[in-house]
């Protein structure tokens, strides 16, 4: 079996798991998520734990266990306690600002670039060199995260642009000149 797969998901209290028509539903203190589940895979419910089983040892079903079982365990952590991702942003001029639910960046165009929250995700900019991005969904949370990097990602040479923090970006050299 799975290594993954087969742990049970523990259940903290104040989350409710309901599971209909192949849909499973996890609701908490910080909202409430939903994803469908494969038809091959059965999820056994009970009071303070889930458990995700699989019908056979074919080789999709073994890796729909484990993917079943996280993205389950992910949906309980994100009602719980949410996910973060934090970006921080370097170059001279470079700086982003929040004006009502958008995000407003200057990266050295010649216009603004302005990226409105999605639905689920929450932006806060504590500095004008940080983003940090929150939500309940973890797949929404870095898919945000990634198109606010995508704006400006760091390049190698002087390593300005936005990267995520403790991010290591590999610096170049430059031209060597005429010698």
């Amino acid at each position: 079996m799975s290594r993954i797969g087969r742990k049970p998901i523990p259940v903290p209290a104040g989350v409710e798991i309901k599971m209909q028509d192949g849909i499973i539903t996890v609701k908490g203190k910080l909202g409430e998520l939903s994803q469908a589940v494969h038809p091959n895979m059965s999820v056994e419910i009970k009071p303070e734990e889930v458990n995700v089983t699989r019908p056979n040892d074919s080789k999709e079903n073994k890796s729909l266990h484990g993917l079943t079982r996280t993205l389950i365990a992910n949906m309980i952590e994100g009602v719980t306690n949410g996910f973060k991702k934090e970006l921080e942003i370097q170059g001279v001029g470079y700086r982003a600002a929040k004006q009502g639910k958008d995000l407003v960046m200057n990266l050295g165009y010649s216009h603004q670039v302005i990226m409105p929250e999605c639905n689920g995700v929450t932006v806060e900019v504590p500095d004008p060199n940080h983003i940090t991005v929150l939500g309940a969904d973890k797949q929404a949370v870095g898919q945000f995260a990634a198109e606010v990097r995508e704006k400006r990602p760091p390049e190698p040479y002087k390593g300005k642009g936005i990267r995520y923090v403790g991010e290591y970006v590999r610096r170049k050299e430059g031209k060597a000149g005429k010698k």
